[in-house]
């Protein structure tokens, strides 16, 4: 295994780990904040933007190739 492959799949592993970590911590957020269920949502859709900008940007560049 060289460097690129395990960069590559550590990329993967790690950043998988913290979208994960990421969501129970708005999750925990929401049930300590008591929001609701329409607060839920809420923080769930706002700060879950980031999270599907990222994976909508690597599928865009994987599909180009660039």
């Amino acid at each position: 295994m060289n460097e690129a492959v395990f960069s590559q799949i550590a990329m993967l592993v790690l950043v998988t780990g913290l979208i994960g970590w990421m969501g129970f911590i708005v999750w925990d957020l929401a049930k300590k904040s008591q929001a609701g269920k329409f607060g839920t949502i809420a923080l769930f859709t706002v700060l879950g933007t980031g999270v599907i900008g990222f994976v909508v940007k690597t599928v865009v560049v994987e599909i180009l190739q660039i």
